[in-house]
């Protein structure tokens, strides 16, 4: 049986842009502190800044503090997301999940789940190898069902084993309408945090974000 992925693991908290703005923000703070030190510094005690003024600029001087201490919080709730949501994808390690990437083949059948469009008269099956080459094209059935891909030619000769991706191609009255990278079932090998990002690394090595694994199964299931 396949079940959905659980909402809680997939959806990441999106990564939150702090680095940049937050060094510059700190940049400011900086400037702004020893321009405020330098002033109090050498300004004439006969004649002191305004009080006003200078109560304007504390409160300056307060607002950009605040600022990068509000960055610095975001940056840290960000890391404890993720973690968090590493965690609770450990389990997800050694199961099969279904993504649009591209799957290794070691002679064991790769199970495909196609999408083609709902006003579609006929579905094709279009195999590529790792470097882009078709190696197959084969009509399938105008369903979402699951078909299991064996890695072998009309002939019923073997593939060679390595990497492959595929596209259903979907045809209406005899012309194109779409065409998509198909879904397919891959183990996920590994599970890391990339660019605040929750990233798993599936057979192969492929790399895909939590956010595109549509279903989780036991290995095997069908």
């Amino acid at each position: 049986m396949i079940s959905p992925t659980p909402t809680a693991a997939t959806t990441a908290a999106p990564p939150v842009s702090t680095t940049a703005s937050q060094q510059e923000v700190t940049s400011d703070y900086d400037t702004f502190l020893r321009m405020m030190t330098t002033q109090l510094m050498n300004q004439d005690p006969l004649d002191p800044m305004d009080s006003a003024e200078f109560s304007m600029q504390l409160a300056t001087f307060s607002g950009v503090e605040q600022q990068v201490q509000s960055n610095e919080l975001l940056t840290s709730i960000q890391s404890q997301l993720v973690t968090s949501g590493m965690a609770e994808m450990a389990a997800w390690v050694g199961k099969e999940a279904r993504a649009p990437v591209a799957g290794n083949f070691d002679g064991s059948p790769i199970t495909i789940a196609p999408n083609p469009a709902a006003i579609a008269d006929q579905a094709k099956l279009v195999v590529r190898d790792d470097n882009g080459n078709i190696v197959q094209e084969m009509l399938i059935p105008v369903s979402a069902e699951p078909i299991e891909w064996a890695g072998v030619t009309t002939d019923g000769s073997p593939l060679p084993d390595g990497m492959y991706s595929f596209e259903i191609v979907s045809y209406a009255g005899g012309e194109e309408i779409l065409r998509e990278t198909a879904d397919i079932y891959t183990t996920i090998e590994e599970v890391r945090s990339q660019d605040g990002i929750n990233v798993l690394v599936t057979s192969g090595g492929v790399a895909v974000p939590a956010t595109s694994v549509t279903a989780l199964r036991e290995p095997g299931q069908s």
